[in-house]
């Protein structure tokens, strides 16, 4: 008996086993980061399955201080939790939370003003956990060209940034980047990139989404592209699982299925008043309503998946399995090791 022939019941059932025995990788965390956000606030991506996230300490909204706060006040919070938590190192840490029944966690950052200008506060990031980082939110800065801007393209000072986080092995995220700058990254990088949390312009015209191009030569590098649960990005304000279904579906018809990942940038309900800063996010693309796919919805979106004919391995892959794959390549391979030079 195939997926698609079993009784609804069955189909749940086999959905909520696939979910609890895959590794569950959630790209992005959502939430902004200060060191006044209620972290219990995790256990939503505990019911959901979640095994792994990576929290945003930083992006370019704020300065390099802002930054170094967050890290201190996250990092101590998951220190008084070692039952619950795991602030992985490596992606063998990965598994091991995993096994242990633990969520395991690492950060990113969302551009690189949170460096100062200073290509040695990357390798202090990566000592405080920072394992993935993109170079520009959505606004030009000194590394290169946003999605919401005159894109610059890939600054020296970008370049020297791109060797660094190779050569530390922090894996590199196209996320928020303009067209020029991100495909000057893949032409220069040694390891695999990722878009960790953006969807196919296909299925929503939006800055922040991208080309069939971008996603083909992300997936050229060794990398992949993790769809996001955004709703504006998504097409859908509600933000349905069934929206976020098609954007895997969409994607996998772009790069495989071996090639795509989930990043739902999810925030709970907040005050989102920084939305309002036109500089980041310029209101013609950013009114109106626009729901957040959550955490809990993920035994659905498995559902669907498999209703839809996608085998065990295929689910297993766009779950965690795909982006723990590139991240043992880029973690365990610093100095650049990881992949081709293209440039």
């Amino acid at each position: 008996m195939g997926a698609t022939d079993l009784t609804d019941d069955a189909m749940t059932a086999r959905a909520k086993g696939l979910l609890e025995s895959a590794l569950v990788w959630d790209a992005h965390s959502g939430f902004s980061p200060s060191p006044e956000v209620d972290l219990h606030e995790l256990e939503r991506w505990r019911a959901g399955s979640v095994d792994f996230l990576s929290i945003n300490v930083g992006y370019d909204r704020f300065p390099w201080e802002d930054t170094i706060r967050n890290l201190a006040a996250f990092r101590h919070w998951l220190a008084l939790r070692p039952e619950q938590f795991v602030l992985i190192d490596t992606a063998e840490d990965v598994r091991r939370a995993k096994t242990e029944g633990k969520m395991a966690i690492a950060f990113d950052l969302e551009g690189a003003r949170s460096l100062d200008g200073r290509l040695a506060m990357l390798s202090l990031y990566q000592r405080l956990g920072v394992r993935q980082m993109h170079f520009v939110y959505n606004r030009n800065n000194d590394a290169g060209g946003g999605c919401h801007d005159d894109d610059q393209g890939l600054t020296d000072f970008g370049r020297a940034v791109l060797a660094e986080a190779n050569r530390l092995g922090v894996l590199v995220d196209l996320s928020h980047l303009g067209f020029r700058t991100s495909m000057e990254i893949i032409e220069r990088t040694r390891a695999p990139v990722v878009y960790s949390h953006a969807n196919p312009k296909a299925l929503a015209e939006h800055p922040r989404n991208i080309t069939d191009e971008q996603m083909r030569a992300c997936v050229a590098t060794g990398g992949l592209v993790a769809v996001t649960g955004i709703g504006r990005f998504l097409g859908d304000p509600d933000a349905t699982s069934a929206s976020l279904v098609r954007a895997i579906e969409m994607t996998v018809e772009r790069v495989g299925v071996a090639n795509v990942g989930i990043g739902l940038d999810y925030s709970w309900p907040t005050d989102s008043s920084g939305l309002r800063d036109p500089v980041f996010w310029p209101r013609e693309w950013y009114a109106g309503k626009s729901d957040y796919v959550r955490p809990d919805q993920l035994p659905e979106i498995t559902e669907m998946l498999l209703r839809l004919g996608y085998g065990d391995d295929a689910v297993i892959g766009i779950l965690g399995a795909n982006y723990m794959r590139v991240a043992e390549r880029v973690w365990s391979s610093p100095s650049g090791s990881a992949g081709t030079d293209r440039g």
